[in-house]
């Protein structure tokens, strides 16, 4: 019977996710070690600067199957790295443990890799099959890869609005969204690298901005604040999660808090995208409001949009309301009902 490569690879996949939001800047992997169709060893990149896959997933395999090692197959979702980095090459332990075969879900595109640890591989008379579910694989690291081959981080938009098109009322901080979403909401924030909001957004609703209902990671906060205008007491200026504030006013950082200056220019945008490029910052989570979210449309810097649509209208009651952004140049993806909400996925045609 033929190997079923593309089975032990979707394994390789899964236990690659499990690292989402722990492993950035570092792409998630995921590692299988099998002999005999028979799986000996599992193992993904838990958290960026620790072990990678493949040596977490050859350390799994228990003492009495050690002698198998060298007969094994190795599956590992991403080429293995060959350049020294927080830890040393995955390529020379795989090397070292006389592993014959590896089979390999996508090339590594980033430049200290770049096809050299493939080729490293077959140097030493190793047989490296691949890609297996390339684009799988590939999706799996869309942010790492985008990152590396755009030079700016993956831009995710997110915004609710009303039956009546409706994103909030000036001045008000209200719900849009159902409880259910808002717990969702706080996964996606576990997933990406930093969150940013605009002045308004900080000033009316003062935010948090941090993960409290999942087991993944608190994102970087991120505000744009070109006066310095936010309360001190405003919750993202306090010492509980670090926080970038963009401003045109001054450098200076006190405890978590780091406020940067930028050049006074009529958007923001590229400069923050490209500090942020230059200090390894993957993925941000765009929240509002509708003018910042707008104006990354605008100017087609977005990779990803989630827009969760709700079933109630808001209604103005003598209140100014605020008109839902207006996405250009998008694909609908699909759409996932959340109890009473449904969510559209979008990608732009553009990244």
């Amino acid at each position: 019977m033929p190997i079923n490569h593309e089975f032990y690879m979707q394994r390789c996949l899964q236990l690659a996710q499990k690292g989402a939001g722990w492993v950035a800047p570092n792409p998630m992997v995921g590692a299988v070690l099998v002999y005999q169709d028979q799986i000996i060893g599992e193992g993904y990149h838990k958290q960026y600067g620790q072990a990678h896959a493949e040596v977490n997933c050859i350390n799994s395999v228990a003492k009495k199957n050690h002698e198998k090692i060298k007969e094994s197959t190795l599956y590992v979702s991403l080429e293995p790295c060959v350049h020294f980095g927080k830890t040393p090459p995955c390529t020379n332990l795989i090397i070292e443990h006389q592993i014959k075969k590896v089979v390999i879900g996508c090339m590594d595109s980033f430049e200290a890799v770049n096809g050299k640890g493939a080729a490293k591989l077959k140097e030493a008379g190793i047989n490296v099959i691949g890609p297996i579910l390339e684009k799988e694989a590939i999706n799996l690291n869309k942010r790492f890869f985008h990152f590396h081959q755009k030079h700016r981080p993956y831009i995710i938009l997110k915004w609710a609005q009303s039956a009546d098109g409706l994103i909030g009322l000036q001045g008000q901080t209200i719900k849009v969204s159902n409880a259910y979403t808002q717990r969702l909401v706080h996964h996606w924030r576990s997933e990406e690298a930093a969150i940013l909001v605009g002045t308004q957004t900080a000033v009316t609703d003062n935010p948090q901005l941090n993960n409290r209902f999942g087991n993944g990671p608190n994102p970087l906060r991120m505000v744009i604040d070109r006066s310095l205008l936010l309360d001190p007491s405003s919750h993202l200026l306090n010492d509980q999660h670090p926080t970038w504030v963009f401003n045109t006013i001054q450098n200076e950082t006190s405890g978590t808090v780091k406020q940067i200056q930028l050049v006074e220019q009529a958007s923001l945008l590229e400069p923050i995208l490209e500090y942020t490029y230059h200090h390894q910052v993957q993925s941000i989570l765009i929240e509002g409001g509708a003018k910042l979210l707008q104006s990354f449309i605008n100017q087609a810097l977005w990779d990803e949009a989630y827009v969760i649509h709700a079933n109630q209208a808001i209604g103005l009651k003598n209140a100014i309301g605020i008109q839902a952004p207006s996405l250009m140049q998008a694909q609908l993806l699909k759409k996932e009902k959340v109890g009473t909400d449904i969510i559209h996925y979008y990608r732009s045609v553009q990244s």
